[in-house]
């Protein structure tokens, strides 16, 4: 069985943080199966779906540490070409990935006492996102 719903996300711009912990829990409980897998999927080039403790040390790390690695500059490619500013969020959001899968197990996400999915804007202004939740098993 494939159970499939989205989750709408409003993002104030670059390095904004969304807890989806309870929004996906939410889907996998309504979907009716108890094992098998979740995947979550952000749909566009900029953002990014991952997992992490969720507290306020690491939401303000994680970004902290993309802008590090990738910092915001007009020295990249697509800022030669495009002039707008959001080079560095394609570069963050592809080195962190669109989605995860997660393990169902007894009709829940079997994720561990400190893990929770997160949503992290990576472009520069803000957006609504969607984002792809797809439960499959029995």
């Amino acid at each position: 069985m494939v159970h499939q719903q989205t989750i709408e996300v409003h993002t104030a711009g670059h390095r904004d943080m969304h807890d989806l912990t309870d929004q996906v829990s939410d889907i996998v409980r309504d979907s009716k199966i108890t094992t098998g897998t979740v995947h979550v999927f952000n749909v566009g080039s900029t953002a990014v779906v991952g997992m992490i403790e969720y507290e306020p040390g690491l939401v303000e790390d994680l970004p902290t540490m993309l802008d590090r690695l990738i910092p915001p500059s007009r020295e990249y490619g697509h800022e030669q070409a495009w002039h707008d500013g959001n080079g560095h969020s394609y570069l963050q959001a592809t080195l962190m990935g669109p989605g995860i899968t997660i393990p169902v197990a007894q009709g829940r996400p079997a994720l561990g006492e400190w893990q929770q999915i997160f949503h992290l804007e990576c472009d520069v202004k803000a957006r609504t996102r969607e984002v792809v939740v797809t439960v499959q098993g029995e």
